[in-house]
C-alpha cells in the first residue's frame, strides 16, 4: 500500500469513527466512550501522516509505535460499545476489523522498520538492542 493510499485510508477510518460516535446513544457511559473513540480514532489518521513526515529512522518507528496504539485503543472502545450494546454488533464489527487492521499493518511496519535500521558502529555509545 502506498503512502497516498494508507493517508487516504487512515482518513476514511477516521471519518467512520465520527459517524460510528454521532450514533451512540446519550448516555454517560456512551458520552465518555464517544469522546474517547473519537479521540483515538482521528489520532489514528492524524498519527499515520506524522509517520510520513519522521524526521529519522528513529522518529519513524516511534510514530509508528504512537499510531499502532492509537489504533489499538480504538479497537478496544468499539469492543466496549459492542459489549455494552450501546450499537448492534453489526454496525461496528467492519469498524473493529479496520481497526484491527490497522494495528496489524503498523506492527508489520515497525519490524520492518527495525531491519532496515543500521547496527551501531563500534565507537557508537548508543547500542541497537539485540531483540531490536
Amino acid at each position: 500500500m502506498t503512502e497516498t493510499e494508507m493517508k487516504l485510508r487512515t482518513k476514511q477510518f477516521a471519518l467512520r469513527v465520527l459517524r460510528l460516535a454521532a450514533a451512540l446513544p446519550r448516555t454517560i457511559a456512551a458520552d465518555v466512550i464517544r469522546r474517547q473513540v473519537v479521540r483515538s480514532g482521528t489520532a489514528v489518521a492524524s498519527g499515520y501522516r506524522a509517520v510520513c513526515r519522521a524526521k529519522s529512522g528513529a522518529d519513524f518507528a516511534y510514530k509508528l509505535r504512537v499510531v499502532e496504539e492509537e489504533a489499538d485503543e480504538t479497537a478496544l472502545r468499539l469492543e466496549l460499545i459492542t459489549e455494552d450494546k450501546m450499537l448492534p454488533g453489526g454496525q461496528v464489527t467492519p469498524l473493529l476489523k479496520e481497526a484491527d487492521e490497522i494495528t496489524a499493518m503498523m506492527v508489520s511496519a515497525q519490524k520492518t522498520a527495525r531491519g532496515l535500521r543500521p547496527p551501531a558502529g563500534p565507537k557508537s555509545k548508543i547500542q541497537i538492542p539485540k531483540s531490536a
